[in-house]
């Protein structure tokens, strides 16, 4: 499972993914994406030092890349700054790829977004992963309490489950509209993004990006504008999307690789992937599409311990979905507690139902579906326990499974 720079997991040149987007399962390289979560009773400093101590074993336990989130205003996740935190990882580790899962485009220049990541990329020389996401919100409303709307799938049509032919779970869409007269995206609006700030075009702001780390940027004047550090990085630019929209198209006509969510829209990753296809140019990267698709886990030695581990995901869900925020990770007690509603756990169905929770060989089965479904060149993990330990041996469980398996 380690991963070589012409490996189909690097897909920084053309050759590199010249065997088309249906790598086939036994090829297909597992890495992580960590959120630095808070367990409760613990701390944002513990929950980055055990990032730390989680990109090192993910190292030797050979995953290809160790990605970091960005999340803002939750009492729950460590990871609020993904160059900061691939800093700190990538000096702990020696050459796994380390990257962001993404840096949100939606309070940020293109340009800042390139001096950062030039910066990294002149530390740690070709390991640097520039993931990039669209989260934001448009314009407040009047009163600047809420939103006017999301950056996000539309109001879905779909409203019941399906299975693809492979076998794997398509749940009916969530209706993120729900979550627009939230506090917590009012708190967004008002203090991660500029006030009254309006979002530039996304493929605006990627092209930017892209013409900034070549070195033929010009501005709408015809004026020249140089990165430095930043021109001519040798990083790995990605776009990350939840859905068939802006990102995927983006994605698929700058001819760049591709993560999709299964674990934070799993109702969309098939129109997500194919969109992305549909849209694909060939391109000075890839002759090919090329596809990442991420999953949520937890492995056990058995079935029921990966449950266990797992049942607080439910309440950890439905603390961003009701619009607070990510709270500190539970304990499974703790979560056992909760007075659950029928409302509250259809709120959180389709994420707990495509978490994949169980022995080795049980994760390995449903990820295999997962590939095959999508036709993924590679995936991505991100595993959530309330002990670090737990997370390690899920890891650990999984790498060697995954081997015994291709």
């Amino acid at each position: 499972m380690t991963v070589s720079p012409d490996s189909p997991a690097s897909p920084g040149t053309k050759a590199a993914n010249a065997a088309g987007p249906r790598t086939p399962a036994a090829t297909v390289p597992l890495s992580i994406l960590d959120l630095s979560p808070i367990s409760s009773g613990s701390t944002a400093a513990q929950a980055l030092h055990n990032t730390v101590d989680l990109a090192r074993r993910a190292e030797a336990a050979g995953y290809a890349r160790y990605w970091l989130a960005e999340h803002h205003l939750t009492t729950g996740v460590a990871g609020v700054s993904p160059a900061l935190v691939i800093q700190l990882v990538a000096a702990a580790t020696s050459h796994i790829r380390v990257g962001a899962g993404a840096a949100q485009l939606g309070h940020r220049t293109p340009l800042s977004v390139v001096e950062e990541f030039g910066l990294l990329d002149a530390l740690f020389p070709g390991r640097i992963d520039l993931g990039l996401g669209r989260t934001g919100f448009r314009k407040p409303a009047a009163n600047g309490e809420a939103p006017a709307a999301p950056a996000a799938p539309p109001a879905p049509r779909r409203t019941e489950p399906r299975y693809t032919p492979e076998g794997l779970l398509i749940p009916a869409p969530f209706d993120f509209t729900q979550l627009l007269g939230s506090p917590l995206l009012a708190r967004y609006t008002q203090l991660v993004q500029y006030p009254g700030a309006e979002l530039p075009d996304y493929r605006d702001q990627l092209d930017q990006i892209l013409g900034l780390l070549r070195g033929d940027y010009r501005t709408p004047e015809g004026l020249e504008a140089h990165a430095v550090p930043g021109e001519g990085a040798d990083l790995q630019v990605w776009v990350l999307g939840s859905s068939g929209g802006a990102s995927a198209k983006a994605a698929g006509a700058l001819g760049l690789p591709f993560a999709a969510n299964y674990h934070v829209s799993p109702a969309a990753v098939i129109e997500a992937v194919d969109a992305y296809r549909k849209a694909f140019v060939p391109s000075a990267v890839l002759d090919e599409p090329h596809v990442l698709v991420s999953a949520d886990v937890v492995v056990a030695d058995d079935d029921a311990t990966a449950r266990h581990l797992a049942s607080p995901y439910a309440l950890w869900v439905h603390s961003i979905r009701s619009g607070r925020g990510a709270i500190p990770f539970p304990t499974p007690e703790e979560a056992a507690a909760h007075p659950w509603t029928a409302q509250e756990r259809a709120l959180v169905e389709d994420r707990v139902r495509t978490q994949f929770a169980g022995a080795p060989e049980t994760v390995v089965e449903r990820l295999r579906t997962l590939q095959q479904a999508t036709g993924a060149d590679e995936l991505l993990v991100t595993t959530i326990t309330h002990d670090h330990q737990d997370r390690i041996r899920s890891n650990d469980l999984l790498a060697e499974a995954w081997r015994r398996s291709a």
